[in-house]
């Protein structure tokens, strides 16, 4: 079960994807969007220690907020300053921050998945005690890399949880279109793993799940596949123009109206005795985070160009400079 402390900072990461990602739209800053499927991510990370490993998709900014990594130097790298979590070198395709655990995204669908995978394999070989978590959407699962990671991990009984955020659309595809089984979670059988569907805009149930997920691959007991059921409000991606309408407003709409992840979760907070007074002193401070990133990252400079070149290789020689 959360404590209270725990289920507050559920929220407060909630909110720091929806308002960080809120303030990309006003600036028309391109990235893939989180907006309603922020409980997926964040009932999955709060699972995990700071030390194990995740990846996340590809243009996401949710997965390495929703590990706990720090705002200022995510919203610094979207702008490609200098004070970046990447030196302004990768953007939102190439986020990493080793101080939680996020080891990169990927410009390439479901090019996380094998490296969270080997990440399994380098946790199995040092005899750690961490996991591994890859995100992934649905039409991630269509890739090759899918069914090779979990297959491998299966034979090889590897640390490591993977996490389908069934969205319902591959960028504008739906899955009726595209899955011959829309059902994720069973794919899971094919391997002999056990798979998972949970309600994606419940924090606390998807946390529930993940929970186990993580027990099961600390023990020794091998990889889970979690699907789940979640919802983009927005488009996959801002800035991207949709010249043939491939889903309703009327879905969107209901989506937004009832099934808003940071309204259902405020609402169980209520029911569980955590103030009204509490839970806007939480959206308030993390307004302030939002805002202060954003000075941080309009006050930094550009990357010199007489350091085009650097960070592209290792020395092994001078390593670590």
């Amino acid at each position: 079960m959360l404590t209270t402390e725990r289920q507050c900072e559920m929220y407060r990461r909630m909110q720091r994807i929806r308002q960080f990602e809120e303030s990309l739209i006003i600036r028309g800053t391109e990235g893939h969007l989180a907006i309603g499927q922020e409980a997926a991510i964040v009932g999955a990370c709060m699972a995990l220690n700071d030390n194990d490993y995740i990846t996340g998709t590809h243009r996401s900014h949710g997965h390495p907020i929703g590990k706990g990594a720090a705002l200022r130097p995510l919203m610094a790298e979207m702008l490609g300053k200098v004070t970046g979590i990447c030196k302004g070198r990768g953007g939102s395709m190439h986020f990493a921050d080793s101080t939680v655990g996020v080891i990169s995204e990927s410009a390439i669908v479901g090019g996380g998945i094998p490296l969270a995978t080997g990440a399994a394999l380098s946790i199995t070989v040092l005899a750690t005690d961490q996991v591994s978590l890859c995100f992934f959407g649905d039409g991630a699962c269509n890739e090759g890399a899918f069914s090779e990671a979990i297959n491998m991990a299966a034979i090889w009984n590897l640390p490591v949880i993977y996490f389908c955020e069934n969205n319902h659309y591959a960028m504008t595809t739906s899955i009726t279109q595209s899955h011959g089984q829309p059902d994720i979670a069973k794919r899971a059988e094919a391997f002999g793993v056990p798979g998972i569907s949970v309600d994606g805009q419940n924090a606390d149930a998807v946390y529930q799940v993940t929970a186990e997920a993580v027990s099961r691959a600390r023990d020794g007991n091998g990889p889970t596949l979690i699907e789940a059921k979640t919802y983009r409000f927005e488009e996959h991606n801002e800035g991207l123009e949709v010249p043939t309408p491939y889903r309703s407003e009327a879905e969107i709409n209901h989506y937004r109206t009832h099934c808003d992840p940071l309204v259902l979760y405020r609402d169980h907070l209520l029911k569980e005795g955590i103030s009204e007074h509490q839970l806007l002193a939480i959206t308030v401070e993390v307004a302030t985070e939002v805002a202060t990133a954003i000075k941080f990252a309009d006050d930094s400079p550009f990357p010199d160009d007489s350091s085009l070149y650097d960070y592209m290789y290792s020395d092994p020689i001078n390593y670590p400079n």
